[in-house]
């Protein structure tokens, strides 16, 4: 099961704040042990919202909105992309993770959509662009 693993943002992490050294060697070995357990595939922190940008759709307009962005509860500063057995399994591997951030945080954990979960409603058009898409991707 693949998961996607959102560090949420904090006040600090959106005022640029960077972590203490301490914290960059703690987060820094947590992710090796991830990575010796094959659980990690990827994953980065993000700089505040005020160096992003949004893209609003509504039909056939595109309208950009420059950051920063205001719900700071609502923004991610950092992500992880897992494959895990199952959520218990994430969930197992959160609790080990050191805080982080210098205060309290959240760090939330979305499972992503299989190919599997599409079933019912895949054409084998679909199909055919999907496959050449993972081929590409190096993922078959």
């Amino acid at each position: 099961m693949r998961v996607m693993v959102f560090v949420k943002a904090t006040a600090d992490s959106e005022a640029g704040v960077m972590a203490p050294p301490e914290l960059l060697v703690e987060m820094g070995k947590y992710n090796e042990a991830l990575v010796d357990a094959g659980i990690m595939k990827g994953g980065d922190g993000l700089k505040p919202s005020r160096d992003g940008k949004r893209v609003a759709f509504d039909g056939a307009s595109r309208m950009v909105i420059d950051g920063p962005f205001t719900e700071t509860k609502e923004l991610v500063a950092g992500y992880w992309i897992w494959e895990v057995r199952d959520m218990d399994h994430a969930i197992e591997w959160v609790k080990k993770c050191p805080n982080p951030m210098p205060g309290p945080s959240e760090i939330e954990i979305r499972p992503v959509f299989e190919m599997s979960d599409f079933e019912e409603i895949m054409t084998a058009e679909a199909a055919d662009v999907h496959g050449r898409v993972s081929e590409k991707l190096g993922e078959q």
